[in-house]
């Protein structure tokens, strides 16, 4: 190989880096053939693998068999190895004859006797197929895909992962088949831990055998999400001259035990591609010319990460990957590769996943334009004297004739810090500003110029200038401010008001004056914020302030309205009274929660035949309007009764009463009984109601409601009548929904509480209706509450 002298423009100086990559260029062709070199090797060591799986022996006692076979036959050593692993193709079996297991014995190994340790003739036929087919395998991922494809049919495999141990102990995914892109990504990379069978395998040079997933997970760390995805797993170390490196997983969906002919199998496979394996680990033969080593010398001598990049094109022109020049130092520890030699490798040998990455993308586009690339800054984590710390670098693609450089640029403290302030100004909105007192000069940053709305072309305004921005009624203080902090160094924190395109902005100025040996003030630092939205949010919340106590007082001058109306409305006896043969007691509670007085009402009078009329009834919403629909309804409905009006009549004419009334939307429901004290006859309608409650004997019930429509709903109701004969001891309990419905209680569960509270013992006892209340309602109450409870006496009461 030849190579041209590299001559430094003067002693001292470094080669002319565009010159070198030229240079470099030109040795293509040699590396070329340094490659295809590399690829008969890699076919030596598949002959040996082949040779170590099939006959259990030593790797250089299998190289030494390949020689006597080679000399023997008088062949080279490269074409006895082809006919070896062309030989592994097992013969198809006549009629009648078992297939010819492939040892020894088959032409291109010799009549050596097979040892103990050879595999059994069905496991030779798998690995002498696998061999055949390793011939075709370039990388390790392709490695994975055609053990899965042998091992699959053979051993129901259903995933392949190959590990590589890594210089701090960890694992390196380099090859895998059958699991998602997210879960190789997921466990690309294995940190030295305990309970992780396949570095177990390689610390011990023994296979684990990972056969019940539910013991196995307790104890160490499975991969998979869940981990049962593969029920059964194996992972072996790969032979190799010392502590093996390489570890190859199985990984199976179905439970059951690896057996013998399994074991042997897979021993086997390991045994059959550790001289693959030998071949991807070994780095490509670097072309020693002196082009290159200036180059490297070069790269040595940059204080920075950086590599030279010759791209690697396939066959139809286009870049299929880079190959590592030379690169310095520090571009191994961005990389993830610190301590390893890069030069010479091919980029995504080392770093699959970067075609993934902006950076992959970035070098191809540099390399097809020449516009040189940056990247957006990343988080990379250093190590310095045991201590992980966080740094920002950026990648910059540059492209020479037909190669890249790559380099990271580390930004420095003082970058963070300007960006950050940058950062700090706009989202503070407040911008920095200096003024020199002795020579005139101010300085204001970005931010400043935009706050006041002010072109950076026509410059900062100076300090005593500084009041005339300012709106005509804040600039006097302005003045004062500014003046005494010049001639007494008085710092001021000052907020005034300009007008901008953009309409009044409310400002805040903080200065602070510095002053020199005599105490003279001879420069001014100052802090410019926009406090606009923050004056904006608190004039809108002193006027919102300001609308709800106006509202509250409003509300509440209402609510006393109400309530007066309501307590002339419904007059609450002080203790229970006896109509028609009946004890009534009432009781009304208003809500306690808001402002409003509620539409609950009840009445419960004597007719003048002897009978008696008992309401209940919910107008519904709040306030005024509520009360004197109620009131309406109330005296409406008791005199329509007592003037000889049936109860479903006197429904029918208070629902158009409501259909024609100012508020045509108010709605109501009411329940109307009538109690014939001679027979005991409860006679009773409802609209939109829940019926009375009946107590008897100890066991409770709710009357079978009659038909009946919510009061203004509809201009056609239909209303019907029920009847329920009372007997001495009953009690009747007539009540508006507000003691039963209680959010986010449902309804439901409110009545069947009611049920079980009137039918608890001592509840018809003195003083019940108050136990009865006080067991029902909540400590806050939402709603108001009307109870009317009839008691019929007993014999010996009357």
């Amino acid at each position: 190989m030849t190579s041209e002298p590299v001559t430094p423009a003067e002693p001292g100086a470094a080669p002319d880096l565009v010159e070198l990559a030229r240079i470099v260029a030109r040795q293509r062709a040699e590396l070329d053939r340094l490659r295809d070199q590399a690829a008969m090797s890699a076919v030596v060591e598949r002959a040996k693998g082949a040779v170590m799986a099939l006959t259990g022996c030593s790797a250089d006692a299998a190289d030494e068999r390949l020689l006597q076979r080679a000399k023997a036959a008088r062949h080279t050593l490269l074409e006895e190895c082809w006919i070896t692993l062309g030989s592994l193709a097992p013969t198809a079996p006549g009629p009648g004859e078992a297939a010819e297991p492939v040892g020894i014995d088959t032409p291109g190994f010799g009549s050596d006797v097979l040892p103990e340790t050879a595999a059994p003739d069905d496991v030779a036929l798998a690995l002498a197929r696998l061999g055949q087919a390793l011939v075709r395998v370039m990388t390790p991922h392709d490695l994975a895909r055609c053990l899965l494809e042998h091992l699959a049919h053979d051993m129901a495999a259903d995933a392949i992962m190959i590990y590589a141990r890594r210089p701090d102990g960890g694992l390196e995914l380099i090859g895998h088949a059958g699991i998602d892109d997210q879960l190789a990504a997921q466990w690309s990379q294995v940190p030295p831990l305990s309970g992780i069978a396949a570095l177990d395998a390689l610390r011990t040079g023994e296979p684990c055998w990972l056969e019940d997933v539910a013991t196995h997970e307790r104890r160490e760390l499975l991969i998979g999400d869940p981990p049962e995805r593969w029920r059964s797993r194996a992972w072996l170390p790969v032979p190799a001259a010392g502590p093996a490196h390489v570890c190859i997983g199985v990984l199976r969906g179905r439970a059951g035990s690896f057996t013998a002919r399994d074991q042997a199998h897979l021993r086997g496979v390991t045994e059959l591609c550790a001289g693959r394996l030998r071949a991807f680990d070994a780095p490509p033969e670097r072309v020693g010319d002196a082009a290159t080593d200036a180059v490297q010398a070069l790269f040595d001598a940059l204080p920075i990460a950086a590599m030279l990049l010759t791209p690697l094109r396939g066959a139809s022109g286009e870049p299929e990957d880079f190959r590592v020049e030379a690169a310095t130092a520090r571009a191994g520890d961005l990389l993830g590769r610190a301590g390893e030699e890069l030069a010479g490798r091919r980029l995504l040998e080392f770093r699959p996943a970067l075609t993934e990455e902006p950076l992959w993308q970035g070098c191809l586009r540099t390399l097809t334009t020449g516009e040189p690339y940056e990247s957006e800054p990343f988080a990379h984590e250093e190590v310095a004297a045991g201590i992980a710390a966080l740094s920002t670098y950026s990648a910059r693609v540059a492209r020479l004739d037909d190669a890249l450089v790559v380099s990271w640029i580390r930004h420095g403290s003082s970058d963070r810090q300007e960006q950050r302030l940058a950062d700090l100004q706009r989202l503070g909105n407040l911008g920095w500003a200096n003024w020199n007192l002795a020579t005139r000069e101010a300085s204001w940053s970005t931010q400043v110029f935009a706050i006041f709305s002010r072109d950076p072309a026509h410059g900062p305004v100076g300090l005593t200038a500084v009041p005339e921005l300012a709106l005509p009624e804040d600039a006097p203080a302005l003045t004062r401010a500014v003046r005494a902090l010049v001639q007494e160094g008085q710092a001021f924190d000052l907020p005034f008001r300009v007008r901008t395109s953009g309409g009044i902005r409310h400002l805040r100025l903080v200065a602070e004056a510095v002053a020199d040996m005599h105490g003279t003030p001879v420069e001014v630092h100052g802090v410019v914020q926009d406090m606009t939205a923050r004056r904006r949010a608190e004039l809108a919340l002193v006027e919102s302030e300001q609308a709800i106590l106006t509202q509250h007082d409003v509300l509440q001058a209402e609510r006393t309205l109400a309530s007066r109306l309501q307590q002339a409305l419904l007059p609450l006896a002080n203790r229970p009274v006896h109509l028609a043969g009946l004890r009534v007691e009432v009781a009304y509670l208003p809500a306690q929660s808001g402002v409003h007085v509620g539409g609950d009402w009840f009445s419960a009078v004597e007719l003048p035949d002897g009978d008696a009329l008992l309401v209940v009834g919910d107008v519904a919403g709040h306030g005024v309007d509520a009360v004197a629909t109620m009131a309406q309804l109330r005296f409406t409905a008791k005199g329509m009764v007592i003037t000889g009006s049936s109860l479903t009549g006197a429904l029918a004419r208070l629902n158009t009463l409501l259909l024609h009334s100012r508020d045509s939307h108010a709605t109501a429901t009411m329940v109307l009984a009538r109690y014939e004290h001679r027979q005991r006859r409860l006679v009773w309608a409802q609209a939109g109601h829940p019926p009375p409650l009946l107590l008897r004997d100890g066991e409770v019930r709710y009357l079978d409601r009659p038909k009946g429509m919510l009061l203004g709903a509809t201009s056609t109701p239909v209303f019907e009548e029920a009847e329920c004969r009372l007997a001495p001891g009953d009690r009747l309990v007539l009540f508006t929904d507000g003691l039963v419905e209680h959010p986010p209680e449902s309804i439901d569960r409110g009545l069947e509480r009611l049920a079980d509270a009137v039918a608890a013992p001592r509840a018809e006892g003195p003083g019940s209706l108050g136990q009865l209340l006080a067991r029902m309602l909540p400590d806050e109450r939402r709603d108001d509450v009307c109870v009317v409870d009839v008691r019929v006496p007993r014999m010996r009461e009357v």
